[in-house]
């Protein structure tokens, strides 16, 4: 039984085969994440850091219900229902929802069509495995430039749902790692599950329902973006008190890019890196005005670099006009 094992295992799959169950999984993907209902524990790494959260998920009637709550590094926790979001981090203040795709398992970017995604990245099946007591396959994405970072994907089988992952650069280095640790898919989550337990300041936000490429384009006034990895299309408009800016997703990953005055400050330029995410800041001038543009998300440096050259301020007034 041994050897009829190790034989199979040996013989390769046809290449279109394997591309094509590689694609049916990340089909379920997306919908798998907002329709099923689970809680559990992950644990969350970016470089050196290391985070662990609680989570309850459910979809009733139609409706995505959500809570996160910080399990260290402080109290806190976040609520979704629906487009409703509430945050309350009483040992950190008030912070800001702004509407950017955050990096992270539970990226709106895993929630769109990933059909898109076979153009920047070739997918294919890495075996089977178990996470956190369930049965699931691997999924590699490994990406067709050296603009963008390499993904491996574990989803459980039943569901579809993603249980773990990895960001990987193009020498094979994990740069950031998600996993849970534990993990209840399918139960019936009562509803006292998702009320607001922590004591705080609240900042609400309702994520706006809208075209984020239309609206993410709009907010370009009066700076342009001369280069941007292929495949990366303008996804939500942020708000970034002066300035302005836009975040950008190639179905995957996603950058954001902040155009604003530089004031008296004098902010140092250059790359830095946490995990997978690199921070790049330019300066710009334009008719004596400097600008201070920042590149920040799921870039390898160079091309967070090369994103933030390219950009070109075409009108001061435009982006000084004030808070937005």
């Amino acid at each position: 039984m041994l050897m009829v094992l190790v034989f199979v295992l040996a013989v390769p799959m046809p290449v279109a085969a394997d591309e094509e169950e590689a694609a049916a999984w990340l089909k379920r993907l997306g919908p798998a994440l907002n329709m099923t209902s689970y809680r559990g524990v992950f644990v969350y790494a970016r470089g050196d850091s290391v985070h662990s959260m609680q989570i309850a998920h459910r979809y009733h009637d139609g409706v995505v219900e959500e809570r996160l709550v910080l399990q260290d590094g402080g109290s806190g926790e976040i609520v979704r229902k629906g487009m409703n979001v509430v945050c309350v981090l009483p040992e950190r203040g008030r912070i800001k929802l702004n509407q950017v795709i955050p990096s992270g398992p539970f990226a709106e970017a895993f929630t769109s069509q990933l059909v898109p995604v076979s153009r920047w990245y070739r997918a294919e099946m890495k075996g089977e495995d178990r996470v956190a007591g369930y049965d699931v396959v691997t999924v590699a994405l490994s990406a067709r430039d050296p603009y963008r970072y390499s993904h491996r994907l574990w989803l459980e089988k039943s569901t579809g749902l993603l249980v773990k992952s990895h960001v990987r650069n193009a020498e094979g280095e994990v740069l950031e790692h998600f996993q849970f640790t534990s993990l209840q898919i399918g139960e019936n989550i009562p509803d006292s599950e998702f009320e607001i337990r922590t004591r705080g300041r609240e900042m609400s936000r309702t994520l706006e329902d809208s075209t984020p490429q239309a609206s993410a384009v709009q907010r370009m006034d009066g700076w342009q973006l001369g280069w941007r990895p292929e495949g990366f299309v303008p996804a939500a408009a942020p708000r970034s008190g002066k300035g302005q800016a836009v975040a950008f997703s190639d179905g995957l990953a996603a950058f954001s890019v902040f155009v604003e005055p530089a004031g008296a400050i004098n902010m140092p330029t250059g790359a830095s890196r946490i995990g997978a995410t690199t921070v790049y800041m330019h300066k710009v001038s334009y008719d004596g005005n400097a600008f201070l543009v920042t590149v920040v998300g799921e870039l390898p440096p160079q091309a967070a670099r090369q994103v933030a050259e390219s950009v070109r301020v075409e009108n001061a007034l435009a982006l000084s006009a004030g808070e937005l």
